[in-house]
């Protein structure tokens, strides 16, 4: 996902920088649901989509795990 290329090189810890990024899937999922009164949750469980937050952690435990076991 573009969203995420070069995420070990460059990790938002702004929170103003984070949102900046959740922006653009935000934008997104009112694109492809087609209706701007949903609510971002609403859109996101609609289209079974966690939120970039959500993934950069998941992806940041993965990586430790892999640097642990080698």
């Amino acid at each position: 996902m573009l969203l995420e290329y070069a995420d070990k090189v460059w990790h938002p810890r702004r929170i103003q920088d984070v949102e900046k990024i959740e922006k653009v899937q935000k934008k997104a999922t009112k694109m492809i649901i087609g209706k701007k009164n949903v609510s971002y949750e609403f859109r996101l469980l609609r289209l079974k989509l966690p939120t970039l937050v959500y993934r950069r952690i998941c992806g940041d435990m993965i990586d430790t795990y892999i640097f642990i076991m080698g």
